[in-house]
C-alpha cells in the first residue's frame, strides 16, 4: 500500500488511552484566552494548538509601528541563549487551510524587529499547496490562518536567516501527514508541527511512512489540555520531538528570567509507541514519554504575532503551538540535520544545554512527574528548555 492511500485508510477514533490518575484536570484556556481553533466535529481531523490572547489585539501599524506587546526575537534570544546565525537552512511550517496574508503579515513582523526580508522574491520564502505546487491553494480559513502566522513568526523570530516553506494541506484530515511528505520531498531539514490528537494504534503503522526521513527533524506540539489530555499524536511519534510549553518571565536572577511548567503543557506515557532507547532512564514511563523539551507557551507570557486575515494585527499567542516552531529553529542554529540518530534523543546525551524546570503543574497525577516541574524529565516540559544549542546539536 502506497503511503497515500496508507493515510486515506486512516480511520482516526478516539483511543481509550491509558493515562494517570488525576482529580484536578488542567484549563488549557483562561478567561482572557481562547483557542485560534474550535475541536473538530468529526473524526480524523487534527486541531491547531494555537491559542489567543483576548483584549490585547491592535489594528494594523500606520506609519512606523509601535513596540508590540509579548516576548519578542530579542527576549527569545535572552531568555534561552540563543546565537546569530547565518545558516540558510530550510524550515517547513506544515498547516491546514490557506493564509493569504501569510507572506505579507510575515514581512511587517520581521521588519518591526529589524530582522532581513525573507520573501518569496528573494528566495526565502515559498508556499505551497500539499502536493507542492504553487497553486491552487486550499480554500482559506482563519482560524488556521492564527496557526501559520504564529509557527511562521517563531521561526523567524529565532533563525531570521533561515529560509522558510509554508506547506499548506487541502483540509485539517491526514492530508496534514502528505504535507509533512511534501516538505521533505522539496528539501525542508527541519518540519514544525503545531497540531494534533489523540493517539491511536494505527500510529505504528502510520509512523515508519512518515517520520523516518534520514537527515530531517520533525518537531510537534504536546498539546494544550494539561495533563488530563495525555499524549496526542505525532508528538507521541518516536521519530519527532515532542515540544511541552512553559510560563516564561523576566526575573531580577542570574538567568534574567523564571520558567515553570505552563498548566496547559500536554504529555504522558504512550499507549502504542514503544520506548526508544534514548529514553531508557525516564522511569515514569514503560512506553514512549512526552514531552521531549519545552518552550515558552503560556499565552499569560505570550509571544507577540502579527495576523490580518482572520485577526486585526498585533496580538499575544501562546500554546505549545509556539514551541514547536521555536524548537525547530533551534535545532537549525544547531546543525542537526544530517546527524546520526533520532533527533529527538539529542537532548538526553546532552542535558547541560538545558534550562531544568522544576515547577508549575499541569493538574494531579500519579506519578507526580507527569503533571509536574521535576528535576530531569517531567511529561510537561521534558528535559527543559534550550540553554543555547549544544542540546540540540548531533552527540559526537
Amino acid at each position: 500500500m502506497t503511503r497515500s492511500a496508507l493515510a486515506l485508510s486512516l480511520v482516526v477514533t478516539v483511543a481509550a488511552v491509558a493515562v494517570p490518575s488525576r482529580a484536578e484536570p488542567a484549563s488549557a484556556a483562561g478567561a482572557d484566552v481562547v483557542p485560534s481553533c474550535a475541536a473538530p466535529v468529526t473524526s480524523g481531523q487534527f486541531r491547531c494548538f494555537a491559542l489567543k490572547r483576548t483584549g490585547v489585539r491592535h489594528g494594523k501599524p500606520s506609519g512606523r509601528p509601535e513596540r508590540p506587546e509579548g516576548l519578542g526575537p530579542a527576549d527569545l534570544r535572552s531568555a534561552y541563549r540563543l546565537p546569530f546565525s547565518r545558516t540558510n537552512a530550510t524550515i517547513a511550517v506544515v498547516v491546514a487551510y490557506d493564509n493569504p496574508a501569510a507572506e505579507a503579515d510575515l514581512q511587517v513582523y520581521r521588519s518591526t524587529y529589524g530582522l532581513p526580508p525573507c520573501t518569496s522574491a528573494n528566495g526565502c520564502f515559498r508556499k505551497v499547496n500539499q502536493r507542492g505546487d504553487a497553486a491552487p491553494l486550499p480554500a482559506p480559513d482563519p482560524a488556521w490562518a492564527g496557526e501559520s502566522s504564529l509557527d511562521l513568526d517563531m521561526v523567524s523570530a529565532v533563525c531570521p536567516s533561515c529560509r522558510i516553506l509554508l506547506v499548506e494541506a487541502d483540509d485539517a484530515s491526514l492530508n496534514l501527514l502528505e504535507g509533512v511528505s511534501t516538505a521533505v520531498a522539496l528539501g525542508a531539514s527541519y518540519v514544525s508541527m503545531s497540531w494534533g490528537l489523540p493517539e491511536q494504534e494505527l500510529e505504528l503503522t502510520v509512523d515508519p511512512l512518515f517520520f523516518s526521513a534520514p537527515g530531517v527533524v520533525f518537531t510537534a506540539a504536546s498539546g494544550d489540555s494539561g495533563a488530563a489530555g495525555g499524549p496526542v499524536y505525532p508528538a507521541s511519534s518516536a521519530g519527532v520531538v515532542a515540544v511541552g510549553g512553559t510560563s516564561l518571565r523576566r526575573a531580577w536572577n542570574w538567568r534574567g528570567w523564571t520558567e515553570s511548567a505552563w498548566s496547559g503543557s500536554g504529555g504522558g506515557c504512550s499507549a502504542y509507541i514503544a520506548k526508544p532507547a534514548f529514553q531508557h532512564r525516564v522511569r515514569a514511563c514503560a512506553t514512549r514519554a512526552t514531552a521531549d523539551v519545552a518552550a515558552v507557551g503560556d499565552p499569560a507570557t505570550g509571544v507577540a504575532v502579527y495576523q490580518t486575515y482572520g485577526d486585526v494585527g498585533w496580538g499575544i499567542d501562546g500554546g505549545t503551538s509556539a514551541g514547536a516552531p521555536i524548537i525547530a529553529a533551534v535545532y537549525a542554529l544547531a546543525g542537526a540535520a544530517g546527524g546520526q540518530g533520532a533527533p529527538a534523543g539529542y537532548p538526553y546525551a546532552a542535558r547541560r544545554g538545558l534550562f531544568d524546570v522544576t515547577s508549575g503543574s499541569t493538574g494531579t497525577c500519579t506519578p507526580r512527574v507527569l503533571c509536574t516541574g521535576s528535576r530531569g524529565w517531567d511529561a510537561p516540559t521534558g528535559l527543559g528548555t534550550p540553554n543555547g544549542v549544544s542540546a540540540f546539536a548531533p552527540p559526537r
